[in-house]
């Protein structure tokens, strides 16, 4: 059997509504959601759930401009999906750390982060970025779409 692919890149500025297509694959290994229309009509930085996996929550946001700095008590990833966006990293010292190491997502850092700096990363459309444990980590964008 033959089959034909063809991939479609959607963006901010230019994506379909998401429905569902027929595919030759078990679905049970996609997601389909349309995080192009939620950041659209999101606020920049406003995180939405789009959806959930037993305790594995995905979450869209739109980067633009600089966003205030977060912090969490487990591993997390972003993933973009159109543009470019710097994700910049400090080590907390532990008075600013999560002090709920069994709270699961992001919340926000109170005050300036304090702790040695990690560096950063450029994260285009199609990388994804480790956000480490207990790491603030801030998201600098210029506007998109």
């Amino acid at each position: 059997m033959n089959v034909s692919y063809h991939t479609k890149f959607g963006s901010l500025s230019n994506y379909e509504k998401g429905r569902v297509e027929p595919i030759d694959d078990d679905v049970k290994h996609y997601a389909f959601s349309n995080c192009f229309e939620i950041a659209s009509k999101s606020k920049p930085y406003e995180k939405v759930v789009f959806g959930q996996n037993q305790i594995y929550v995905l979450e869209c946001l739109r980067a633009e401009g600089e966003s205030p700095w977060y912090t969490c008590a487990h591993d997390e990833f972003a993933l973009v999906m159109d543009g470019e966006v710097e994700v910049h990293l400090i080590q907390l010292e532990a008075p600013q750390q999560v002090s709920d190491a069994d709270k699961n997502g992001a919340v926000l850092v109170e005050g300036t982060p304090r702790g040695k700096k990690m560096g950063w990363m450029k994260l285009k459309r199609g990388h994804q970025g480790l956000l480490p444990k207990n790491t603030a980590y801030q998201f600098s964008s210029a506007k998109t779409g």
